[in-house]
């Protein structure tokens, strides 16, 4: 009985053991998905305050749109009640008539400085290209040249040494001992030559690769076409400041596009205005006259290239004070008075 009693305790020992280690093992996978909580909790935590963050930034933009969409409405709501009314809609219509023949002036000016960088990009492309392509053929000669006397050095020293290893292996013989010795020295020196060509192979293979894989990088303009075509750009805007002048619109033109409102009165009466009309239409048909226009610009920029001074040797933009020194004709006040905005035109 006493064994018997003995052995069912063992049992009992046995059944707690199993037990403690099933709550292990079971208590391992629960740790696990506590912590993957946790991270997901930080996880989420950190999305939720991005997207508060995003919300923030979308609010506030949608603020500034508000305001920019309350000022143009105010502006409309001014125009509107200027139209409306007889005495103050010819003065908003010359007003805006004006501004919208400076913006011709400062289009004419860009369109004229695009073509000009286009035409000289392709110019300056192709020539780059044809340079690089010539040097890339001289600098191929000699790479394949090398590559191969390299291959052929190559070649001849492992025949080299493969005859040396043909020849020693007949030297059996007791007799041919110091022959050996000198043939292994042969070969030695063979070895070292035929490491050597091998190197110098690989390098004269690497160095053809490298430039197989070469590939032009046109950066663009150089700095001399850059301030070309920038005094190109001055000399067209004085054609067109001058032509504007002759029509006695200028100064009003100037004046308007500096405001976004007319002022009262400024203009005169209905028949002054409709007048005035009439001559910015006569004046829009002169600005976009192209006749002889490039001989009389080709001339100004010559002009303009003996007296334009930089701050720099990468600046290209004329400093406005070397190209207005007095009132002769190969002056200019374009620069200096920023006219048709020529600073949001030129190149840098």
């Amino acid at each position: 009985m006493r064994l018997v009693a003995q052995f069912m305790k063992r049992l009992r020992q046995l059944g707690f053991v199993r037990m403690a280690l099933g709550e292990g093992r079971e208590a391992e996978p629960d740790e696990g998905r506590i912590l993957h909580l946790f991270r997901n909790r930080i996880e989420l935590k950190k999305s939720f305050s991005s997207a508060q963050e995003e919300i923030q930034r979308l609010k506030d933009r949608v603020k500034q749109q508000e305001g920019a969409t309350a000022r143009v409405q105010e502006l409309l709501q001014g125009l509107e009640a200027r139209l409306a009314q007889p005495e103050t809609a010819y003065q908003a219509l010359v007003f805006y008539q004006l501004r919208e023949l400076w913006k011709l002036g400062q289009s004419l000016v860009q369109q004229f400085v695009t073509e000009l960088e286009t035409q000289q990009v392709d110019r300056e492309r192709r020539s780059f290209f044809a340079e690089f392509n010539r040097r890339q053929f001289d600098r191929r000669q000699s790479v394949e040249a090398s590559c191969q006397s390299a291959e052929e050095t190559a070649i001849a020293v492992r025949v080299r040494v493969t005859e040396l290893q043909r020849y020693l292996a007949g030297l059996q013989r007791f007799w041919h001992y110091f022959h050996r010795r000198r043939v292994r020295q042969e070969l030695h020196a063979a070895n070292i030559q035929a490491l050597l060509a091998e190197q110098t192979l690989t390098e004269a293979r690497a160095e053809r690769t490298a430039l197989e894989a070469e590939q032009p990088n046109f950066t663009g303009l150089l700095v001399e076409s850059r301030r070309a075509i920038n005094l190109a750009a001055v000399a067209y805007g004085q054609v067109l400041r001058e032509r504007l002048t002759r029509t006695g619109l200028f100064e009003a033109t100037h004046q308007a596009s500096g405001r976004r409102e007319p002022v009262p009165g400024e203009y005169g009466e209905r028949d002054r205005c409709v007048r005035m009309m009439e001559e910015i239409q006569t004046a829009r048909g002169l600005l976009e006259e192209r006749r002889e226009l490039l001989p009389d610009i080709r001339a100004r920029a010559d002009a303009f290239r003996k007296i334009a001074r930089y701050r720099g040797e990468a600046d290209v933009v004329p400093d406005a004070a070397s190209l207005a020194p007095d009132e002769s004709a190969s002056s200019s006040l374009v620069l200096s008075e920023d006219c048709w905005e020529i600073y949001r035109v030129l190149l840098r």
